[in-house]
This record gives structure tokens, C-alpha cells and sequence, in this order.
């Protein structure tokens, strides 16, 4: 006798009775079908619909759209799953990351769910740059680490572990093999927690990139586009309001085919009024810097460093070298192109 398929009640978006009906796979959950389930609730098509947790292929059959299970990808009849032989579906646009259920509910939805979020249109320019940024940011991960895909091309071992990224954290919250309260209604409330989890996480996701990010391009496109009114090398930008600026470099740089790489920005601190120095690392995450500030400064602060230097203004330089401190923008100006020299 087949096993009858389990329920969860999605309360904080459902109506009852519920019109439509999403399918995805009960026993132990993962990060990829839980977002999948969070993410198809915010489409206008799937928004009041009931999660049916299943591995019965009759039940899966008769449902709206399925998630993660039952072999089939076909957007044409919402079914997401990748696990079948001979997936290798991409999201494209220059990713070459195999999709999970969320990357498949993200690439068939993700615009229309960014474009309810920013109240545009989905043909706004931004829907796309913000579908694209997200997809890089957030979802190619959980694709990845779904699919069994190392982040790095490496037979050395990790020097160390990371639990907290976002798939362990919901791999944590299925219950516990210890457990002696286990049963379906509790599988099913732990995976009620993890859409909530990975979808906050999501939204908060979007919402920083169309608060922030989006923002903080601009800027960093209109710093790039000045950058040789800094510096004739063109390799000392000027950010006049400080943003996060690293990623966007790296992507400008490639679109403006910007041959020699920005080596330093230069922007105001906020609360001090000192004007920072900071190098460019070789990646947008890297603690290695395309050219540290010179060596003989390293780990010098205040009069000593301006002394080293010969830059009056001096207040502090890093020891890896990637940051260096001054009062005056003309001071932290000069660092950077003798930085540049030496």
C-alpha cells in the first residue's frame, strides 16, 4: 500500500481551500526544494498554494507543480526536478553551474518575483540586472552545494569547515536521528522552519540588492568613468560617497574593457573625516591585493609612517598593506600613487 502523502499547511501564505497544489519530496530536506517551495509562493500563480510532501507518483502526478522529485523537468507543466539522468540544466547568461530545484523555480520565476518586489515592471532594466546579481550572489550556491559541485578545482583538503552557510544551516533543522518524538507532523513543521529560513534569507537578499547594490553601481561606474581625472595612470579611483564597491569594480572593469586595473580607491571614513587608502584585491574576496601599499610602510602608524613616507598626514598603514590612512585626501592621494611608483 502506498504511503499516503504528507501535508504542510504553508498558514503565513495560504487560504483555505487552497487552489492550487506544489509537490515536493517528504523524509530529509534540503536547503534547495525548501527555498524552491518559499520562492514559487511568491508568484501570482502558485502564491496560495498548499505544499503536498510526497514520493507517491500518483499523488505527484495529479498536482500543479512539483518540486525536487518525481524525475521530470518540464516548465511547461511546472515540474523542477534535476535529480533524472541526463540533467544538466543551466541558468546560462554566462553560469555554467548545474541547477537545483531552486535554481530551476529561480530561473523560470525569479524575474517575476523581482519585479513584484521593486513594484516595476519585468521588463524594467533593472528586473534583469537584479535577476542576474541575485542568481550570482545568493542561488548559484545553494545549486552548487546541492549538486555535489566544489567551489574550488582542488584535490587539497578545506583547511578548515564551514557549517553556517545557508544549506547546512537547513540541513540542521530536520530532526534529529536522537529525536524519540519522530514523526511526519514534526518532519513537516522543521520543514515549514526552513522555508521561512532560506526564504527570509532570499528576500533579504533581493531587497539588498535593489537598496544597496543597484545603488552602489552607479556610483562605482561613474567613479571608473572619472578615474583618469584622479590619476593619469587611470589606476586611483574616487569614490565621493563611500558604497560597497568591490564586486562592482570587477564586473565594470570587464564591461568597460578597462585594460589596466584599478589598483587603489580612495574614499572619506564616515565618521573620522580621515580619507583611507585601500588596495584592490586580486579577487572581490581576496586578502591579496593586486599591489599592496610599499612594504617599508606596513605596520607604521602617525609621525613614523609620514617620516617612511615623506607624506605629511600620515595616520596608519596595515601590515598586510592593503589599507593606508590619511587626514587629506591629498595625503591618502599621494600614498596611493607612490604606492603605484614603488
Amino acid at each position: 500500500m502506498a504511503t499516503p502523502p504528507l501535508r504542510v499547511s504553508a498558514s503565513s501564505f495560504t487560504t483555505s481551500p487552497p487552489p492550487t497544489r506544489v509537490g515536493t519530496h517528504n523524509g530529509s530536506f534540503h536547503c534547495d526544494e525548501a527555498l524552491g517551495c518559499f520562492m514559487i509562493h511568491l508568484t501570482n500563480k502558485f502564491s496560495n498554494a498548499e505544499i503536498i510532501r510526497t514520493r507517491d507518483l500518483q499523488v505527484l502526478e495529479g498536482l500543479d507543480a512539483v518540486l525536487d522529485v518525481g524525475g521530470v523537468y518540464d516548465p511547461s507543466r511546472d515540474r523542477y526536478d534535476h535529480h533524472q539522468k541526463g540533467f544538466e540544466e543551466v541558468f546560462g547568461h554566462g553560469f555554467s553551474t548545474k541547477l537545483s530545484s531552486a535554481g530551476l523555480v529561480y530561473k523560470h520565476f525569479g524575474k517575476e518575483i523581482i519585479a513584484k518586489e521593486l513594484r516595476v515592471d519585468e521588463n524594467h532594466p533593472d528586473v534583469h540586472r537584479l535577476y542576474l546579481a541575485v542568481y550570482k550572489s545568493f542561488v548559484e550556491a545553494i545549486d552548487a552545494i546541492d549538486n555535489g559541485i566544489s567551489q574550488y578545482d582542488t584535490d587539497q583538503p578545506p583547511r578548515y569547515v564551514d557549517q553556517t552557510h545557508l544549506s547546512a544551516r537547513v540541513a540542521k533543522l530536520n530532526p534529529d536521528w536522537i529525536d524519540p518524538n519522530q514523526s511526519s507532523e514534526n518532519e513537516n513543521e522543521a520543514f515549514q522552519r526552513a522555508m521561512s529560513l532560506a526564504g527570509g534569507e532570499f528576500l533579504d537578499s533581493v531587497r539588498y540588492h535593489a537598496m544597496s547594490w543597484l545603488p552602489a553601481r552607479s556610483i562605482v561606474m561613474e567613479c571608473l568613468e572619472a578615474r583618469h581625472g584622479i590619476d593619469s595612470s587611470g589606476e586611483i579611483v574616487l569614490l565621493k560617497q563611500f558604497c560597497p564597491w568591490r564586486l562592482h569594480l570587477f564586473e565594470l572593469e570587464e564591461e568597460m574593457k578597462i585594460e589596466s586595473s584599478i589598483k587603489y580607491a580612495l574614499y572619506q571614513d564616515n565618521q573620522s573625516k580621515d580619507w583611507l587608502v585601500q588596495a584592490v584585491g586580486v579577487t572581490p574576496n581576496s586578502f591579496e591585493s593586486r599591489k599592496a601599499l610599499p612594504a617599508p610602510w606596513r605596520g607604521l602608524t602617525d609621525d613614523k609612517l609620514s617620516e617612511e613616507s615623506g607624506i605629511p598626514g600620515c595616520k596608519f598603514c596595515h601590515a598586510s598593506g592593503f589599507l593606508g590612512v590619511n587626514h587629506t585626501y591629498e595625503g591618502a592621494l599621494a600614498m596611493a600613487r607612490a604606492g603605484l611608483k614603488l
